[in-house]
């Protein structure tokens, strides 16, 4: 009973960060595409030096979400390594912990670089990523990895829409952020598919 309620919480969990990023990308690509359909009618300075605040505030919400979700995203695999840091998986947590790491101090440069202030939020991604990580983990190395499956999905099609919609978009934006995210995304997208071969498929709550 106690193992089924703790399957319970943990997809209420992964539930409830599914509605968090859906809830941060959706604005942003409402944003995105008002900016292209106003870019168009770029006829005079007044319209330009409008749709140039509306990239600015653009690219501020693309830095300020990333750097939180790799906040969240490291502390998950701290939650992880919390709780299978003697494993044989171990190692494995400690490479993508690594990687999210270098994410999040590369979202703390751009930050600074583009003088842009990051969520108050902070704290509770914290907290959330630690709990998550750490409470997957406690059903076991397949737990932790159908954890990390789950989220690096949806933290890959998160950067997916955002490359897709700041490549389309006209002015394009910064192409260092796009190449940025676009490296990001493929070392997401690496780690849900280690998930997958370390037996996340094979956890009790994975589907």
């Amino acid at each position: 009973a106690d193992e089924h309620s703790h399957i319970k919480i943990l997809k209420m969990m992964l539930n409830r960060t599914v509605l968090c990023l859906n809830c941060v990308n959706k604005p942003f690509r409402q944003q995105l595409l008002f900016v292209s359909n106003s870019s168009v009618k770029l006829n005079s300075d007044k319209n330009l030096d409008e749709v140039e605040k509306i990239r600015k505030k653009l690219i501020d919400r693309i830095i300020r979400v990333d750097h939180a979700g790799e906040m969240g995203a490291s502390f998950i695999y701290k939650g992880q390594m919390a709780v299978l840091g003697k494993s044989k998986i171990a190692p494995l947590i400690q490479e993508m912990m690594d990687h999210e790491i270098m994410h999040l101090n590369k979202f703390e440069e751009l930050l600074v670089q583009y003088s842009v202030r990051p969520t108050i939020l902070i704290p509770l991604w914290k907290v959330a990523g630690f709990t998550l990580g750490a409470g997957s983990s406690l059903l076991g190395e397949k737990g932790a990895m159908a954890c990390t499956v789950a989220v690096e999905a949806l933290v890959t099609k998160h950067y997916d829409d955002q490359v897709e919609a700041m490549v389309q978009n006209n002015p394009k934006l910064d192409q260092n952020l796009i190449d940025i995210i676009k490296q990001f995304r493929d070392d997401e997208q690496s780690h849900h598919d280690l998930g997958l071969a370390h037996g996340a498929e094979d956890a009790p709550f994975y589907r």
